[in-house]
């Protein structure tokens, strides 16, 4: 009971020290340990047209601790609609979790340098015309030949030099509160992750190289192209270690023994080499006949008179 009577009291004086609408972000978790700081990752080109940049973010389960969900490309639940990343923020003595979500404009996400266009107010990579959006190529990572709905805006990029890759908002880590545009943001209705962004924090959180207490803060799949696609490490390289995507998918998992990926008969191909073997090792005798020695005939015997 005490201990009910105390988180009641952390969150009341969390509700009380920020303003009545920045109250209004709910927070789906709290913890004692803050999260650690950001990697710094290379961004993958975005696959198809109409797919949004979702930044990564440490999440936290209760057993293991922080884990890192990749930044990945996703299709919006909608047209016109824009993410609000996740962020972390301390108050009261407690880090708390507040999850992202889709809108028509991009609400307040803790002053959090996420970089690729979320350098920490608002959305710089890219913008809605009609039903088609356009992407700012000076902050994000287009494949120009399948996306050629592009601009160029350098005016966004933040010249300033980040040495600080923190990861939540309040003491000790980003000062930052909402600005009027994002308290108007944080009002408007708002739409739930894709199930598609639900199943990709699910895989992230069943990869041990993912977690914080694994990796030391650099994660096997930094980022992933789509959902289920190709995951990547820090470098933009294709991550060898993850479990995640289908780039794998010849690779057993982390932890387990060493054998054939994706197949449940896998000793039956080895048989069945050893077989074709054999018979590619008597192919030849039946190719080249041994010669039996065959008596010639014998001449007959002259005829004398």
């Amino acid at each position: 009971m005490k201990k009910i009577t105390n988180f009641l009291i952390i969150l009341c004086v969390a509700l009380f020290t920020v303003p009545k609408t920045y109250a209004q972000l709910s927070i789906s978790i709290s913890v004692n340990t803050s999260p650690p700081a950001l990697p710094v990752y290379v961004q993958p080109a975005c696959p198809t047209d109409g797919y949004l940049w979702v930044p990564g973010y440490w999440a936290y389960d209760n057993n293991d601790g922080y884990y890192w969900v990749p930044g990945v490309w996703v299709a919006p639940p909608n047209p016109g609609l824009l993410w609000t990343p996740a962020y972390w923020g301390y108050a009261g003595g407690v880090y708390g979790f507040h999850a992202g979500y889709w809108g028509a404009h991009v609400g307040f996400y803790g002053g959090i340098n996420y970089g690729y266009g979320y350098g920490g107010v608002g959305f710089g990579g890219g913008a809605w015309s009609g039903g088609s959006f356009r992407y700012n190529t000076a902050v994000v990572n287009v494949n120009t030949t399948v996306v050629h709905n592009t601009y160029i805006d350098r005016t966004v990029i933040n010249n300033t030099t980040v040495n600080n890759h923190t990861s939540f908002n309040g003491p000790g880590g980003v000062v930052a509160k909402p600005r009027p545009e994002e308290l108007a943001a944080m009002r408007e209705q708002h739409v739930q992750p894709t199930s598609e962004q639900t199943s990709h924090q699910q895989s992230a959180s069943k990869d041990r190289n993912q977690f914080a207490s694994v990796n030391k803060g650099h994660p096997a799949a930094a980022a992933m192209n789509k959902v289920g696609g190709r995951p990547v490490n820090e470098q933009g390289h294709a991550s060898t270690t993850s479990t995640l995507g289908h780039a794998n998918t010849n690779k057993a998992p982390a932890g387990t023994p060493n054998r054939p990926a994706n197949n449940a008969n896998a000793v039956k191909p080895v048989n069945n080499a050893a077989s074709q073997q054999r018979v590619q090792q008597k192919a030849p005798q039946k190719a080249h006949p041994v010669k039996r020695n065959t008596p010639k005939a014998q001449p007959k015997p002259e005829k004398h008179d």
